[in-house]
């Protein structure tokens, strides 16, 4: 077995799990501004409630693989995006705290509103210039080290997609989970957040092929394409179903499901566009990987948590379906 491989792949789906889980309840807090009548706040609340602590499991997991199965990476990556992924670490404590103490407070929630809110667009943010970082290359040596490398036109466009995406995914939850009025501005904000979304990943895909010469020669060379075309075919047709499903109530979870494929998709196109480095042109997962002996140990704990976390998390979502309820006691 080719236990970097595997443990990349491992690694792949804790981001997706991320992502996915921890993506929409960020949104959430982003989407929060739109919802300013009295009770829609506590609504918002009361939808992610009971999972949001539990969606962070991923990022946890998802770091101690990067430090513990590709410790040259983690390395290399932290020293070089140490600002924006303290920042991120911070605003999720700061979020946190205020998703804690706003359900205590009474004169002083407006100040835990405006700090949940804060929190989940920062880290969103900063995920997005991690992203536009990795995809548009880093330099090697000093020069990275000593330049805000990670701040750029194209990071910072792809920190606000991330956030557009969070928001997306978020309002396609709440069209899900709720009723009545909340549920029709759900939709509204889903159907602009949508277009927001397509029109970032095809700016992004469009600026990559331009500027990275590599990605260009993956994409397009020999018949490469013809294989490839299916991810943004399915990107569109996902869109499209999900544009189509809002506002019909009897398939209120699809346009959620198809905002989740879309970033399975975008996912794809990006293990597509950088595979087999985890820096881009500089370490690949062999290089990085730690000695055999070291991924035979960790291997068993690996295969036990992964999937217990896994059937948790599915229950715990079991236990919670169906609407939000304004009268439940919530938190």
């Amino acid at each position: 077995m080719d236990l970097p491989l595997f443990y990349f792949l491992v690694l792949g789906f804790c981001i997706f799990m991320y992502v996915c889980l921890d993506g929409f309840d960020l949104g959430i807090g982003i989407l929060y501004p739109w919802f300013d009548k009295p009770g829609e706040r506590d609504h918002l609340m009361l939808s992610i409630s009971h999972v949001w602590d539990g969606n962070e499991t991923w990022l946890v997991m998802g770091g101690a693989l990067l430090y513990g199965i590709f410790p040259a990476a983690y390395a290399g990556l932290l020293s070089i995006l140490y600002i924006p992924l303290m920042l991120m670490l911070f605003s999720l404590i700061f979020r946190g705290v205020a998703f804690e103490y706003r359900f205590k407070s009474d004169r002083s929630r407006p100040y835990w509103d405006f700090a949940f809110s804060a929190g989940s667009a920062v880290a969103a943010f900063c995920q997005g210039l991690v992203l536009g970082t990795i995809v548009q290359g880093i330099p090697e040596g000093s020069e990275a080290m000593s330049s805000l490398h990670w701040i750029t036109p194209f990071t910072i466009f792809t920190g606000f997609a991330v956030m557009a995406g969070y928001a997306m995914l978020a309002a396609c939850y709440l069209y899900m989970k709720s009723r009545g009025v909340i549920q029709a501005h759900a939709a509204k904000l889903a159907k602009v957040l949508l277009i927001m979304v397509m029109i970032a990943m095809a700016v992004v895909s469009i600026w990559t092929v331009l500027t990275q010469p590599e990605i260009k020669a993956r994409w397009f060379s020999d018949s490469h394409f013809l294989f490839l075309a299916p991810l943004p075919i399915f990107c569109a047709i996902a869109a499209f179903v999900s544009w189509k499903d809002l506002h019909n109530h009897r398939h209120e979870s699809r346009p959620f499901w198809c905002g989740i494929l879309l970033f399975l998709l975008g996912l794809a196109g990006l293990v597509v566009s950088v595979f087999p480095y985890l820096i881009p042109r500089q370490l690949t997962l062999w290089q990085a990987a730690s000695p055999t002996t070291s991924l035979q140990f960790l291997l068993p704990g690996v295969c036990i948590f992964i999937p217990v976390i896994c059937i948790y998390t599915l229950w715990g979502y079991r236990v919670f379906a169906g609407k939000v309820e304004d009268y439940q006691e919530g938190y």
